[in-house]
């Protein structure tokens, strides 16, 4: 992507799930690592991870639910470490509950993590790979920003809004260097099934693991820059949603 042979990834939620998974596949493959989430000492043990592996790993504490602190923290991140070649935005959170039951407070929360968050992130990013003419940015959605599911709605609405935000900024900047990816996993045996804010009963085990869709994510980095993947839907073979 430019002329420095290491690249440099820059992972939001990075300290559990599909971006622990995709930090870990990174750091084996020799990309430097700058790792956000704001559980503090899980980040810590992935970068302490990624550097047993040889790679340079920072972690950056960074709540992205604070919306108003997300462009210029991760603009000071980016400045501070390096410039980053790959912007990888697994931050998020899941919800559920019916549409006439979900208060305003948990739509806005969700659509500020999930979406908001997101395109702040990539504000902070851009100018830089504008300025040298290269860069990824990798969005992981799901599955739900393509198909709704009953007592999913603000989820589902927040990971269709990504998915515009994903194909607008596509056109936006291919003519720039910059080139998009939205990740559409199926369902996930991440730690998001343990939170309050989910209540489902589904069966784990017949999940995709974050490992899988690290892989697909990997897989998109390593594409000649004269090659995009647009979008990637994974799904278990089980057929689980």
């Amino acid at each position: 992507m430019n002329d420095r042979t290491t690249k440099q990834a820059l992972i939001t939620g990075a300290s559990s799930g599909i971006g622990k998974a995709t930090a870990l596949a990174f750091a084996a493959e020799g990309i430097n690592l700058a790792l956000v989430s704001r559980e503090s000492e899980k980040l810590e043990a992935v970068a302490a991870a990624a550097r047993e592996v040889g790679v340079k790993a920072e972690a950056y504490p960074l709540d992205l639910a604070k919306i108003e602190q997300v462009q210029s923290g991760i603009s000071a991140i980016a400045s501070q470490f390096g410039p980053v070649d790959i912007l990888v935005n697994s931050a998020g959170m899941g919800y559920t509950g019916s549409l006439t039951e979900t208060s305003l407070a948990d739509w806005q929360r969700v659509l500020d993590l999930n979406l908001t968050s997101v395109w702040q992130c990539i504000l902070g990013v851009v100018p830089s790979m504008r300025d040298r003419g290269s860069g990824i940015i990798i969005n992981v959605s799901s599955i739900a920003g393509s198909q709704t599911f009953p007592n999913w709605g603000p989820y589902s609405v927040s990971k269709f809004g990504l998915m515009a935000l994903s194909k607008t900024l596509a056109a936006e900047e291919r003519a720039r260097g910059i080139r998009v990816t939205v990740v559409c996993p199926g369902s996930v045996n991440t730690p998001m099934w343990d939170t309050n804010t989910v209540q489902a009963d589904f069966d784990r085990t017949a999940m995709l693991t974050p490992e899988i869709v690290a892989q697909s994510i990997l897989h998109a980095v390593q594409l000649p820059t004269s090659a995009v993947i647009e979008e990637i839907t994974i799904m278990s073979n089980a057929g689980v949603l």
